[in-house]
């Protein structure tokens, strides 16, 4: 797929981080994290920052005028968008488990991403205290934030990082031709991949379709976003809650049905997306994705034939 005429990497951080001094935001205005409980599990929602990418990327299978349409609709800007960066971390059965690891510090023109080392540690959240991560995928907005210089060192030998069989094996011969993305991200993306399966391949413990992570843990593999994508599904005492990771983005409930440039399977990325949406709008679960606003925790509506975001109210 021709990528030529998507701004770059570069050029979407220069223009947000044109906003501020010295291309960084000042002290911290919110809060960066947010505790959440379901049933005896404790959740944190933790924000790694946000990562600045063209708006078209939100659905390059749309029709423009309609995508402009939206975004102006969504009072959103029309080029590029700050996409949330959230990571969770839960505590269950006495383990301690990271889901999704960030961006990490490897893209210096990203400045307002990998965020997540700095976050854990203001948390009170030990790495040497995590016993499991359990990885959506392998993007590098995912694994990120485990290749930052000094925290292999500081994680526990036994760590057990959990990521679907046939997404490990994807990333050993990564396929692009059918993704959307700016130039350089590819790149990127493979880069990070290869890097990542170094250094952790021997800690890599690998499920076919679903694996109890800790009591009322569960990670399933979806497909479609990447080949081994994946949910984390909590349950405890009739309390339940899905980490969709990215099968779900905003603009997906209004529009199913597009495309996110991300996606390595576009039309089964939707499919997946359209019947996760459709499963916890009947179950009425809450629901935190990636790249949701912060805190991100919502529940899903059915709205004709689409769906409504539905923020969860702010738990003080």
């Amino acid at each position: 797929m021709d990528n030529t005429s998507q701004p770059s990497v570069k050029h979407c951080a220069s223009v947000v981080n044109a906003k501020y001094t010295g291309d960084r935001p000042g002290p911290e205005l919110v809060p960066s994290r947010y505790v959440h409980r379901v049933g005896e599990i404790d959740v944190m929602v933790v924000s790694d920052g946000v990562l600045s990418l063209p708006s078209a990327m939100l659905g390059h299978n749309a029709d423009p005028a309609v995508r402009a349409a939206w975004l102006e609709d969504m009072f959103l800007p029309p080029d590029v968008l700050e996409w949330a960066l959230n990571v969770v971390v839960v505590r269950s059965g006495g383990r301690t488990i990271l889901i999704d690891a960030g961006m990490g510090m490897e893209f210096p023109d990203l400045k307002r991403a990998g965020q997540l080392i700095h976050r854990l540690k203001d948390a009170g959240i030990d790495l040497a205290a995590v016993t499991d991560v359990v990885l959506t995928h392998m993007h590098m907005d995912h694994v990120g934030g485990l290749l930052v210089d000094g925290v292999r060192e500081r994680l526990r030998p036994d760590l057990r990082i959990h990521v679907a069989a046939a997404e490990a094996k994807f990333w050993e011969a990564p396929d692009f031709s059918r993704v959307s993305m700016p130039p350089g991200f590819p790149d990127a993306l493979r880069r990070t991949g290869t890097h990542f399966l170094k250094e952790y391949g021997s800690q890599l413990r690998t499920f076919e379709n679903e694996y109890e992570v800790a009591p009322g843990v569960h990670v399933q593999r979806t497909g479609g976003h990447t080949p081994g994508h994946s949910v984390v599904r909590l349950a405890s005492g009739g309390d339940r809650l899905t980490f969709a990771g990215d099968a779900v983005f905003q603009v997906g409930f209004d529009h199913p049905d597009w495309y996110n440039g991300f996606e390595h399977d576009p039309e089964e990325a939707a499919r997946v997306r359209v019947k996760l949406l459709r499963e916890l709008a009947a179950n009425r679960e809450s629901l935190v994705a990636t790249h949701l606003s912060f805190p991100s925790v919502c529940h899903v509506a059915v709205a004709g034939d689409a769906f409504r975001w539905v923020p969860g109210p702010w738990e003080y």
